[in-house]
């Protein structure tokens, strides 16, 4: 049975005049539907470039992308990014910029109404719906980063594609999204890819974690499964070993790839 998103021998260059840099060599990875993956692995390994050619924002240069049995090329509704920052247009209210999406995705299959019960059946599930008639300016970071979720998710895409989307929250905060996320992934069995630098929020929320190998020509180093049950409750798994394992295998990928670094 095919892979639901198979990314095969995905190359990426970048080129500026007579400068040219491989930033990706040769990334083979099979997603399965309504799995969580989350990519970690030092800053400048090209995660983010990975992220955006699963979007189709950037083109790749050798290889391709497939999800189901159709090749990625451009954006498209299928995949929505959650960026780190949360993107929303200050001039609009929650409700109006949940609605951008909508409008955008389901303009000419729902009626009015279904639009609107759309739109705040999502803001419902991120906890938002009392927010529905306040601007960004007058909500949290993290109340900006449920909207912006709230918005991706209101387009029903195949894949949620998050581009480190905690990163810059407090760290309560950034827990209470974690544990939202988590809730969110059980209802709705959606396929998720995250980046992250945070080897706890990697354990955590995934399935696997694909760990990259230190660029320029960053490839997939490993990929760890991590087998704890679900539903997850992060203070039974303080202590717990498969956690515990999980986690220290990861750790250890990254600091062998930080001594690399050091030596070069």
């Amino acid at each position: 049975m095919p892979a639901y998103l198979a990314i095969q021998n995905v190359g990426k260059t970048f080129t500026r005049g007579a400068a040219t840099t491989e930033v990706l060599r040769d990334i083979s990875l099979d997603i399965a539907r309504g799995e969580f993956v989350s990519i970690i692995g030092h800053s400048g390994c090209g995660k983010s470039t990975l992220l955006n050619l699963i979007a189709g924002l950037t083109e790749v240069t050798a290889g391709g992308i497939i999800l189901e049995n159709a090749e990625v090329s451009s954006p498209g509704p299928d995949r929505a990014v959650v960026f780190q920052n949360h993107s929303l247009l200050p001039w609009l209210t929650v409700y109006e910029n949940v609605n951008l999406a909508v409008a955008k995705v389901f303009g000419r299959t729902k009626s009015r109404a279904e639009r609107h019960e759309w739109i705040m059946e999502n803001l419902d599930l991120v906890q938002m719906a009392h927010a529905r008639d306040k601007r960004p300016t007058e909500i949290s970071g993290g109340m900006k980063q449920r909207v912006g979720i709230a918005r991706a998710l209101a387009m029903e895409p195949k894949i949620l594609l998050l581009d480190e989307p905690f990163g810059a929250l407090d760290a309560l905060t950034r827990a209470h999204l974690q544990d939202q996320m988590m809730e969110i992934h059980a209802r709705l069995g959606n396929t998720i890819i995250m980046i992250t630098h945070d080897v706890d929020e990697a354990v955590l929320l995934s399935d696997r974690i694909v760990m990259m190998t230190n660029g320029p020509a960053a490839t997939v180093g490993e990929v760890l499964d991590v087998p704890l049950s679900r539903p997850r409750k992060r203070l039974e798994l303080a202590s717990d070993r498969t956690y515990l394992k999980c986690r220290e295998a990861v750790l250890k990928f990254l600091y062998e790839r930080h001594r690399f670094v050091e030596a070069a």
